[in-house]
This record gives C-alpha cells, sequence and structure tokens, in this order.
C-alpha cells in the first residue's frame, strides 16, 4: 500500500509538471508571436504591388494593319482620349515615353481602357514588338505612376458656350454617336471646326493613315452628320503636324 502511495504521489507531481511546462510552452508561443507582429515589414509596401506583373492583357486587331489596340483590364484614361504621334508629343505622360522607347513604335494612343500601338511599317513584326510591350506596360502600372503627370490639352471636341446651334449640334453627334464607335476601333476623331458647310476633323489611334479611313469619313461620319443636320455639305480631314500646327487638309468629301 505504501509502494501504491509514493507511485500515485509520483505521478502526481509528473502531472503538475506537464501542467507547468504547457502552460511556459504556451506563455513563450504567445511571446514570439507578439514579436512578429510588431516587428516592422522587411519590404515597402509597394512590394505589394507585385501581382500586376500577372496582370492579363488582351490584343485586338484594328482595320489599320499597323495598329494594334492593347487592353490591359484597368483604367488608362479617367475620360477621353489621348493621342501621341511622336515622342515629343509625349512629354506629359511617363508611360507613352517608356512605349516610345521600344523599337517599331511610331505612335501611342490612349483611351479610356486601351491602349493602341502604331508600328513604323509593314515589314515590322508584331510579334517582335508584343513581348516588349507587354513587359513595359505591366511594369509601368506596377510602379505605381501616373499615366499623365501634366494637364492634358482641351480637344476642340468639347462644347463650349462660343458654339452656335449648329456646331453644338455637330459636337453632340460626335461624342454621342460616332466617338464611341471609332474608339472601338482602337481610334477618335477630334473636331476642328466647321466652315462653308465643311466639317473639319481630325483622325487618331488606328485610324491615322488607315486605309479604310475615307470608307469612315464617307460612309459613316459624313452621312450620318447630313442626315441630322442638313447644314453639313461635306467632311474634310485635316492633318497636323507635331507641334500641332495645320500641315495639310485632305480634299473636302462631297454629297
Amino acid at each position: 500500500m505504501a509502494t501504491l502511495r509514493l507511485l500515485r504521489r509520483a505521478l502526481g507531481r509528473g502531472r503538475v509538471c506537464l501542467w507547468q511546462m504547457r502552460n511556459e510552452l504556451h506563455a513563450t508561443a504567445n511571446q514570439l508571436v507578439y514579436q512578429v507582429t510588431q516587428r516592422k515589414p522587411l519590404y515597402p509596401s509597394i512590394a505589394l504591388r507585385s501581382p500586376v506583373r500577372y496582370m492579363f492583357i488582351q490584343t485586338q486587331d484594328t482595320p489599320n494593319p499597323n495598329s494594334m489596340k492593347f487592353i490591359p483590364g484597368r483604367t488608362v484614361l479617367e475620360s477621353s482620349t489621348m493621342d501621341f504621334p511622336s515622342p515629343a508629343t509625349a512629354y506629359c505622360s511617363p508611360l507613352a515615353r517608356q512605349l516610345f522607347r521600344i523599337e517599331g513604335v511610331k505612335s501611342v494612343f490612349f483611351g479610356t481602357d486601351f491602349i493602341t500601338i502604331t508600328k513604323t511599317s509593314e515589314d515590322t513584326d508584331w510579334n517582335l514588338m508584343k513581348p516588349d510591350i507587354y513587359a513595359t506596360i505591366m511594369d509601368f502600372f506596377a510602379s505605381g505612376l501616373p499615366v499623365v503627370t501634366e494637364e492634358a490639352p482641351r480637344t476642340d471636341t468639347a462644347a463650349s458656350e462660343e458654339d452656335d446651334e449648329v456646331v453644338a449640334m455637330i459636337k453632340e453627334l460626335l461624342d454621342t454617336r460616332i466617338r464611341p464607335t471609332v474608339q472601338e476601333d482602337g481610334g477618335d476623331v477630334i473636331y476642328k471646326g466647321f466652315e462653308d458647310g465643311i466639317v473639319q476633323l481630325k483622325l487618331q489611334g488606328s485610324c491615322t493613315n488607315c486605309p479604310s479611313s475615307i470608307i469612315t469619313l464617307k460612309s459613316g461620319i459624313q452621312n450620318m452628320l447630313q442626315f441630322y443636320i442638313p447644314e453639313v455639305e461635306g467632311v474634310e480631314q485635316v492633318v497636323e503636324d507635331d507641334d500641332g500646327g495645320t500641315d495639310k487638309e485632305a480634299n473636302a468629301i462631297d454629297k
């Protein structure tokens, strides 16, 4: 009996020791968790944005074989569009400047959710350009920099209090009916003036030097403007140089 009592005491002390060890281990674990949570991060917060490098960029052909539409799946511009026909015009956009560094890029165009790249010639292979374009777009959005750093110049398509009734109707049709359709093909059309019944328009993005641009002006834009606005007699394409000055004007497209 004495032996049994001694054995029970030993077991009791063992249980107490185990209980104490379990409490000590639990306290140590809590202390380690506290220390880890209080430790400063090893990397800056921008490292959390690294998944942007795995963004899915879609491409879409345009009526212009030298232009391609890149859709990054995120907002490019909050509103309107911006055209960069040359590197000199990209002073206000870090993204456009980076894209112009890619060999074969002739012009860059931004929409609200897409980027149109126009290459220098048909001999330039898209398959050789695409990897650099993908990498440039992904790296830029991962950097967190703004697409445009300076205020974009105001386009003449925007409504103005100085517009007469006819000009206001032309601009409204352009903004609500014509421009959204043209932007789906990676381009845009900008109002430049109305004189003697002729609407002067500037084509941008994939529409620039597009083989079907005359058809777009004649069968699409002009017919719609004439249908709603009898004062419109024709449409004229205006071509500007890189400094924004008028270089030449295409002949008016008659009725």
